[in-house]
This record gives C-alpha cells, sequence and structure tokens, in this order.
C-alpha cells in the first residue's frame, strides 16, 4: 500500500541479521527485549538508514505462564526495553513511530492443558506503559488496539485463534497503519522534521 509514498522494509526481508529471535533470522521481532537485540545490532550496519522506525512490542511480553502466574517480560523490563530502544533510535537519528498492541480475542477458551496465556489486563497495563514512555519522549503513536477493537468480534482466525487475525481483518489494520505512517511522515517534512525530503 506504500508505493508512490515510501519505501518499506522490515526485519529479515532484504537484509537479514541471523540468530536474532529464538534462533531464527526470520521476520517476527518477538518480545521486547528481542527487539532491543535485534536494535542494538542493526544500527550498526550501513545499510541501516531509515527515516521512519515503526515498531511495536508486547503480544509476546505479555505472554503469562498460567502456573506460576510469571511474565515473559516483567512490567519493569518492559519500559525499560522500550525506553532504551527509543533511545538508541535517536542516537542514529532514527524518528521511531510506535504501534499499540491489539486486543485478545475474548471469546477464544484457554485449554485446560495451556501454559501460556494472554489476559486482557495485562495488554491494557502494558500498553499503558508503552504510550506513558512515547509520550515522555514525543513518539508519535498509531492506535492499532482501539482500531481492531472498534472492528467488531469477528476479526479472529478461524474465529477462535486468541491473537491472530483473519485476512480481512489483517488487510483493515494493515491499511491503517499505512495511512497513519504516511500522515504522520507527511507532517514531520512540512514542519521541516528529521526525515528530510523523503521516506524509505
Amino acid at each position: 500500500m506504500l508505493p508512490g509514498f515510501m519505501e518499506y522494509d522490515r526485519k529479515g526481508r532484504t537484509n537479514k541479521l541471523a540468530n536474532l529471535d529464538d534462533c531464527t533470522d526470520g521476520v517476527n521481532g518477538g518480545d521486547s527485549s528481542m527487539v532491543l537485540k535485534y536494535v542494538e545490532e542493526v544500527i550498526k550496519q550501513n545499510w541501516f538508514k531509515p527515516d521512519v522506525l515503526l515498531l511495536n512490542c508486547g503480544i509476546h511480553d505479555t505472554k503469562r505462564n498460567v502456573k506460576t502466574g510469571a511474565l515473559q517480560i516483567p512490567p519493569d523490563k518492559y519500559r525499560a526495553n522500550l525506553r532504551r530502544i527509543i533511545s538508541l533510535a535517536g542516537k542514529k537519528g532514527i524518528s521511531p513511530v510506535w504501534v499499540r498492541t491489539t486486543p485478545i480475542n475474548k471469546r477464544s477458551v484457554q485449554p485446560l492443558e495451556a501454559i501460556i496465556w494472554h489476559f486482557e489486563k495485562d495488554i491494557d497495563y502494558y500498553n499503558a506503559i508503552a504510550d506513558e514512555v512515547m509520550k515522555e519522549n514525543s513518539i508519535p503513536v498509531i492506535d492499532l488496539f482501539t482500531f481492531t477493537r472498534n472492528l467488531g468480534e469477528d476479526i479472529y482466525l478461524n474465529g477462535k485463534d486468541h491473537v491472530h487475525f483473519n485476512e480481512e481483518t489483517a488487510s483493515m489494520q494493515a491499511a491503517f497503519i499505512a495511512g497513519a505512517v504516511t500522515t504522520i511522515a507527511k507532517a514531520q517534512i512540512f514542519v521541516g522534521g528529521s526525515y528530510g525530503n523523503g521516506c524509505n
């Protein structure tokens, strides 16, 4: 959806850094600790010169062990990771844009054998943490959470998936993000921000 507005690339696509998410070089960013590790490594690369760095992490961070109650990434660590990621981007002269974590499927049933599960209260709390960090750093935020929630209930993969969305919903989310990031980038160019004459 972005050709003609800006060029788009993502982790694990054109340029790859091996062993930076669960021992793969895939496109999944993982939790905030994995994202931080990736950012720490990728900013060292000469080819990494984005005008806009579109970021999200949260759904993996909020994986909760239903037996121990432990979260994959505790709240304080999540906050610290986000602050570090934003700081690294700023030192590289990159303008971050944050995407809020999407809601879980309230109608999905937790299997008896499930060890890991997501809970609405955790998503809300971690979105609030991210909101706070982005506000204190004046980072633009794309509210994909509210947009997705407003699409209704019949939006999840197979109707039952806990966190993944069906193709129609994913297409609407993509259009929402593409429109938002284009608007943000154009606004930065207009006010003489750090984007220069175009966006990559």
